[in-house]
């Protein structure tokens, strides 16, 4: 199994033709592309779209946004402004519609682990069903029109969503990064753009949307994110021959089971070292699906949203400590 692939996503941009990019629209024109959008969904008789829920952005509180963000469903852009936004999502939260962010439409598919192919076709059907009822802005030679033109063409964007503690040790992201840009790819933190990784947890997505079809650039993607899987491996082997690195990925696993007080930062820290255990061998007491639903839980937003009250700082360290133990 691959372990060191976490999550995949496909992005889709979309704009309605008869309007101008969100970026031009006021407040009452933002609601009513919204409510084109939301109504289309409502009016297609399709399993995909019956399974989907609007939620406007400005009902939403503080808490619950972030919680959004924190559980990569919306942006931290999106997020920011609340007049004329919605967010359609799916009952299970693998499909995700942000309404007047960048573009009218941002369609995302996110699924745990490796399944670019399985994420596009989810994708390929929700476009499809959204493109019967609402005019797409499409120009021959330019694809599909976006606001941002490194979107222009396909509007796709996919992402894999890699844990590289061992690479991220021996400092070669830096350089990885360099050559990845040559290839039309970029990696980034795993919030997306102009965030730093958490827990060596690292967004690896295509920059090239123009003039290359949609399975082209997954194909690419996917060649690359295998490629960085296996040196993420073999840097691990390295490193695990170490008695200090062993001591140290165990030592984790001990604070995580026995901390009263423990900060966001650190539990994501000390979460990357256990899973690089688990994965190298080294811890067996822990399955990987406990900690990846572990990384999500202990977010301060989302625990927030599941008490339905707001915490101080304090509470929320003695209330992360509680769910890493009862998990673990």
């Amino acid at each position: 199994m691959n372990n060191i692939v976490m999550e995949t996503r496909i992005r889709l941009a979309r704009n309605l033709k008869k309007y101008p990019f969100p970026c031009r629209l006021n407040p009452k024109q933002k609601t009513e592309v919204a409510n084109v959008i939301i109504d289309s969904i409502k009016n297609c008789n399709s399993p995909l779209a019956n399974d989907l829920e609007a939620i406007w952005i400005k009902d939403l509180n503080e808490s619950e946004r972030i919680s959004l963000v924190e559980k990569h469903l919306a942006s931290p852009e999106f997020i920011s402004e609340t007049e004329g936004r919605a967010i359609v999502l799916s009952k299970d939260r693998t499909m995700s519609i942000m309404l007047n962010e960048e573009d009218h439409i941002r369609l995302q598919i996110l699924i745990k682990g490796d399944d670019l192919s399985g994420a596009f076709e989810i994708a390929d059907k929700l476009d499809t069903l959204l493109d019967e009822n609402l005019e797409f802005a499409f120009d021959e030679n330019l694809g599909y029109l976006t606001q941002c033109p490194t979107n222009l063409g396909t509007g796709m964007r996919a992402s894999v969503m890699l844990h590289l503690p061992a690479l991220k040790a021996g400092r070669a992201i830096g350089r990885i990064a360099g050559n990845l840009q040559k290839l039309g790819l970029t990696i980034r933190g795993c919030y997306g753009e102009g965030t730093e990784p958490k827990g060596a947890m690292y967004q690896l997505s295509n920059q090239v949307t123009l003039g290359i079809s949609e399975m082209s650039a997954i194909e690419n993607l996917s060649n690359i994110a295998k490629q960085l899987e296996g040196q993420e491996k073999a840097a691990q082997e390295r490193m695990v021959k170490s008695i200090e690195a062993q001591d140290k990925l165990c030592r984790s696993l001990g604070v995580l089971k026995t901390a009263r007080l423990i900060s966001c930062e650190e539990a994501v820290e000390l979460i990357s070292n256990v899973r690089f255990g688990v994965n190298a061998g080294v811890i067996d007491s822990v399955d990987i699906s406990t900690i990846d639903s572990l990384i999500e839980k202990i977010q301060p937003a989302t625990m927030m949203v599941e008490k339905e009250k707001q915490l101080t700082p304090q509470e929320r360290d003695i209330l992360r400590a509680e769910i890493i133990q009862s998990n673990l």
